[in-house]
């Protein structure tokens, strides 16, 4: 017996999966999405190797490996690591831009590659890029129709978006004479302008002054007011201990230490005594 799922305009067969003692149903597309009580984003024995061939012969390196991770609504998460531990490959997989070698990732209960599961996600990159010539209404209308919001519900949602990241006062001036952290300002806008569930940050702060710093912490913790759920990747171990809940360590790929808030409080050194303890 097999099961079929359509790709395209191709139907694929895809194997029976036969579950032993103890092990878990795998994961099933369709329905309504959850609204309490299941982890907003789930990876469950996720690997990614790349492959690359040339010449003839071929070579495999690792993403990450045998990855096994929830992150339930309404936390605030962090990721930590040395540069080339897998954190780029781990949002690139939740967010559906890779595919696991083997595993399951879910967002919401549905494969990131689902429309419906996509349009409960906001991800602000490290280094957003928006046509200098454009304003930020004019980018976030445009980001709005990708979203799917109708119409005549963008000035109402570009207006209050604006005033949560406070950018109200510039939203019709080109963004060519903007500062960094004011693209980032903009960026933070079209990650939650259709108020997504999950909102995933890939070094939010990177290259931002001090002020700057300050004001996106506060702009953070207003979304986690909100409650929504936060996925922040960063090298500054400072600001992940005063806006997480909790702090994945990655170490070559694998996650190799989940720190409680509660646990780096009560360390003599913090976040950053044990952040060292683990990659050493």
């Amino acid at each position: 017996m097999t099961l079929r799922r359509w790709e395209g305009s191709h139907e694929r067969d895809l194997p029976v999966v036969h579950l032993g003692r103890g092990e878990r149903p795998p994961f099933r597309d369709g329905g309504p999405l959850p609204t309490v009580n299941a982890p907003v984003l789930e990876f469950r024995s996720v690997t990614k190797t790349y492959s690359r061939s040339h010449l003839g012969r071929t070579t495999h390196s690792r993403g990450i490996v045998d990855l096994t991770w929830e992150v339930p609504e309404g936390e605030s998460f962090g990721l930590l690591g040395l540069n080339g531990s897998g954190k780029t490959t781990t949002f690139k997989l939740a967010l559906g831009l890779l595919r696991p070698t083997s595993g399951e990732v879910r967002i919401l209960g549905r494969s990131p590659a689902d429309a419906v599961a996509l349009a409960a996600v906001g991800f602000l990159p490290e280094l957003p890029y928006f046509y200098p010539f454009l304003t930020p209404c004019e980018a976030l209308r445009f980001y709005g129709r990708l979203s799917g919001l109708r119409e005549e519900e963008l000035p109402d949602r570009i207006a209050r978006t604006l005033d949560l990241v406070g950018l109200t006062e510039h939203g019709s001036r080109r963004m060519g004479e903007f500062s960094k952290g004011m693209v980032q300002r903009v960026g933070l806008a079209q990650a939650v302008l259709h108020d997504p569930r999950l909102i995933i940050l890939d070094e939010p702060v990177s290259g931002l002054d001090p002020l700057a710093v300050k004001d996106f912490r506060e702009l953070l913790g207003e979304l986690r007011g909100r409650g929504k759920t936060l996925i922040v990747s960063s090298h500054s171990i400072s600001e992940l201990e005063k806006i997480c809940d909790r702090v994945g360590i990655l170490k070559e790929g694998r996650l190799a230490r989940s720190i409680a808030h509660q646990e780096w409080e009560a360390a003599a050194e913090g976040l950053e005594g044990l952040f060292v303890e683990t990659v050493r």
